[in-house]
This record gives structure tokens, sequence and C-alpha cells, in this order.
């Protein structure tokens, strides 16, 4: 059979496209897909008796029918909404002024200042607010000697505490991807709504919001699963009261040895995030193509 110049390149191509999508698709199979269904299976059977299981429902009975999964399970995914509005809310204006206000080397400065403290890892970063917050720590021994206060604060072990670590550890993952989008918006564009009679409160939320909107997704998404899935800063932060449910996951497989239940539990944490992450998408009207474009 004869091979015109056109098919041969065809098919060169084809290959090429091929052996580029192979480790790709090779790391959502063998490390995404499998090990969920592998996650889902073993959630879904019961030990009858050693070594011996049996298809069952009864991990999911447990989760729904005790109060405390259940109410743990709704307070992370709040407070991990919370905590990812709250970082919107902050890094919004610090992205804006290094994409928009800040010129030259104090822009690089500003922004490499934001990357410095995730050069080291979060336990050590988590341990920092540990030393600034504890009984003994830096900020009780400052209220004690500007006399605000006549003995020891201990400011860790709440729900503030463990909000503060949060935002602080998942800052960066909202302000990278605003100041990219931040800086493709022309700032013509802003001069002429001024021009027209706008404010600054008219142009933020007619020109610049919807400009955003792609990285305040493709943030929002990340703080948000980052948030939901930590374990470190709400477990040291928080302390025995902390009530965070990767902690129910943990006390699952490495205190009780119950992998099932672990797996069900992780099973429902990553329900849980794909569906507020679909309902943000929803809400924001954005697309996984968008935030990722």
């Amino acid at each position: 059979m004869k091979h015109t110049p056109g098919s041969v390149a065809g098919n060169g191509l084809k290959l090429g496209v091929v052996l580029m999508a192979t480790p790709l698709l090779l790391w959502l199979v063998l490390l995404v897909i499998l090990p969920h269904l592998d996650l889902l299976m073993v959630s879904l059977r019961e030990r009858v008796s050693y070594g011996k299981y049996a298809f069952s429902f009864a991990n999911y009975i447990e989760f729904f029918t005790e109060p405390l999964y259940w109410n743990t399970y709704v307070r992370t995914a709040t407070m991990s909404i919370l905590a990812t509005a709250l970082t919107l809310v902050i890094g919004f204006p610090i992205s804006y002024y290094i994409a928009k206000v800040m010129r030259g080397r104090g822009k690089s400065v500003l922004f490499l200042m934001c990357l410095i403290p995730f050069w080291v890892s979060e336990l050590v970063r988590t341990f920092g607010w540990m030393i600034l917050l504890r009984e003994s720590g830096v900020l009780s021994h400052f209220l004690q000697w500007a006399g605000l206060v006549d003995g020891p604060v201990e400011m860790l072990y709440n729900d503030v505490t463990i909000m503060v670590g949060l935002v602080y550890t998942s800052m960066l993952f909202m302000v990278v991807p605003l100041v990219s989008v931040l800086d493709s918006l022309d700032d013509s564009l802003i001069e002429a709504g001024y021009d027209l009679g706008g404010n600054a409160f008219t142009v933020t939320r007619d020109i610049v919001i919807p400009h955003a909107m792609p990285g305040i997704a493709s943030g929002c998404i990340v703080v948000f699963m980052l948030t939901l899935g930590n374990y470190l800063t709400p477990n040291l932060l928080g302390g025995k009261s902390s009530l965070w449910f990767t902690e129910q996951i943990y006390t699952q497989f490495i205190t009780r040895f119950n992998w099932e239940s672990g797996s069900a539990f992780g099973f429902l944490l990553l329900v849980l995030s794909s569906l507020i992450v679909w309902l943000g998408l929803k809400l924001s009207r954005q697309t996984l193509s968008d935030t990722v474009g």
C-alpha cells in the first residue's frame, strides 16, 4: 500500500500527540482515577470476620447517624467557605495594588514579599503562629508590657485562630491568579470608566471584577480545596476542639485502623468538595476551562 506524504505527516502528528498525552493520561489513571475507585470500593465493604468482608453501606449509615461526624462535616465545609471568602476579600486589594498600582522594581519586591513565607513548609509557618499566639508567646508578652492585660493571654485553640491560620496559609494561592489576570487588564479601560463619570466602586464593580472573574474563580477553587483538606493548621492551632473533618479521617485510618470508615469519610469529603466547587462555578458563571485558561 502506497503512503502519500500527507498521510505520513498526519500519522506522525497523531503519534506525537499520543506520546505527549501518555504521561498525563498515566498520571490521571494511576494516581487519581484508580485510587479514588479503590477508595470507593473499600468504603462499600464491612468487616464480618477476620479477613472477610461483605458489601455494605454501613460506613455511610454510621456517618449520617453519628452527630459528631455529621456536625464536623458541616462545620468544616462552613469554615472552609468562610476562609475562602476572607482570603478573597483580603487578597483582592493586595493583588490589585501589585498589578495596577505598583510599577518597576517595587512591584517585583512586593510580589516577592508575598512569596517569601511560602519558602518554608506549612508546618514551620503554623508553629510560627503558635509561638506568636500561645500563652507565653510574643503577643501575650507585648500586651502585658503595654499594660493592656493583667496576665498571660492564651490566643490559641479557638475558631478565630484557626481562621487566621487558614487564611494565612492560603493567601498566596489567591494572590497569584489574581495578579496574573489583573495584569492583563488594559489601564485605558479603567481610565475610560472614570472619564465617563464612574467612581472607585462602580469601576471596580463593572470593569475590574468582571475582568478578574476567571482569576477569582481559580483562586477560590484552589483555596477552598486546600482549606477543606487541611490537617496541620486546624489541628495545631485549634487543638482538640478544632473539630476538622480531616482529623476524623486520620482517626479512622491511623488510630482505629478502620480503613472502611476512613475510606467512606474520605469519599464523602471528595463529594463535598466537588459539589461546592460545581455550585461556585455555576454561581460565578465560569467553567473549569475559564479558570485554567
